[in-house]
């Protein structure tokens, strides 16, 4: 008994803290330059491309790099085709055998569309992540759950609807998302455009948790409890440049909340690096206009920013925190007497 005890509490320890950090003392320079020069490379030989991405690195996390590097700048996110799963897996939701020909259909015109034109929706980005991992002797697995973005219909959010992958490096589990990290697809032109954001890349299990719902419990990688589906809904809204300046996002736990005037709300931030005191601001909307405005007061300690704010009039905000020119987060406040 005791034996097993220890070989789970070594197997919890080894998940705390997994994260781009570990591996600070590594220049992905070489990776990233291998893997961007083989831009012209095609799908017709995996085998093949995986060993040009990775034959000339010396580390696990440097070959898992170039090949997800690799997918993020060749692989366009085709918004088309995502709406077209997400209508079809809704409408037969109730009818298990036409549900089940649909998946079995889309999934052959997936990879089809994958393999010939380099274009894909998550589950084809965290597919070909796994397959080029493997042909590498990396272990890999592809996390099915729940993804949010400003978008998401939170009330229609019955369906799993996203895609991102785990990798284990020196005996650990990391979590990284290609699909978010690829770039931008416009909705409504479904024009994609490659914008690699590296905050998506083995990024701290505390933060992908506020937009990341994976459909097993293990793959939260969190040494807290993890959040249960109502909190993951309930949660505020963050955008892809909180990947770029956060570790985590502590406070508030929720996206809506009601407030007193002149009654204080904390918001608590786990930042990458130091900030100077002016680029931390609000953008807050009264329905009205829109206004830039300084917290009532910051407070840094270390890594851990802490903001707290009042409002002196009521109505309904929507009040969003930007760091510098970057787009955080997003909260709605009403505010009464």
């Amino acid at each position: 008994m005791k034996s097993f005890q220890y070989i789970l509490l070594l197997f919890l320890a080894c998940q705390l803290h997994a994260q781009i950090s570990d591996f600070d003392h590594i220049d992905f320079k070489k990776a990233d330059s291998i893997a961007l020069s083989y831009g012209n490379e095609d799908l017709s030989n995996l085998p093949e491309l995986s060993y040009k991405l990775t034959n000339h690195l010396t580390t696990d996390v440097e070959r898992y790099r170039s090949i997800y590097r690799w997918v993020c700048a060749n692989i366009k996110n085709d918004y088309g085709l995502y709406l077209k799963n997400k209508y079809k897996r809704e409408r037969f939701i109730n009818d298990s055998v036409k549900f089940k020909a649909w998946n079995s259909a889309f999934r052959k015109r997936l990879f089809k569309k994958l393999t010939k034109h380099k274009r894909t929706i998550c589950t084809g980005y965290a597919y070909l992540v796994k397959k080029l991992t493997e042909f590498a002797n990396l272990e890999c697995e592809i996390i099915q759950g729940y993804g949010r973005v400003s978008t998401t219909d939170i009330e229609g959010l019955t369906l799993p609807n996203h895609s991102w992958n785990a990798i284990k490096l020196n005996n650990k589990w990391y979590l990284s998302d290609p699909t978010w990290a690829s770039g931008i697809p416009d909705p409504k032109s479904n024009r994609f455009t490659f914008q690699y954001n590296d905050g998506f890349f083995l990024t701290n299990p505390k933060l992908f948790a506020i937009n990341h719902f994976p459909n097993e419990s293990k793959w939260w990688l969190l040494e807290d409890t993890v959040p249960s589906f109502n909190d993951f809904l309930d949660a505020p809204i963050i955008y892809g440049k909180a990947y770029k300046n956060l570790e985590a996002h502590k406070l508030p736990k929720q996206f809506h909340h009601q407030l007193k005037t002149f009654e204080k709300i904390m918001f608590q931030y786990e930042i990458k690096t130091s900030v100077e005191d002016a680029k931390i601001h609000f953008l807050i909307d009264n329905g009205y206009n829109q206004k830039k405005v300084q917290p009532t007061s910051k407070v840094v300690n270390a890594q851990l920013l802490t903001i707290e704010h009042q409002f002196d009039k009521t109505g309904f905000y929507d009040v969003h925190f930007y760091i510098g020119e970057d787009l955080i987060s997003t909260y709605t406040i009403e505010v009464t007497k």
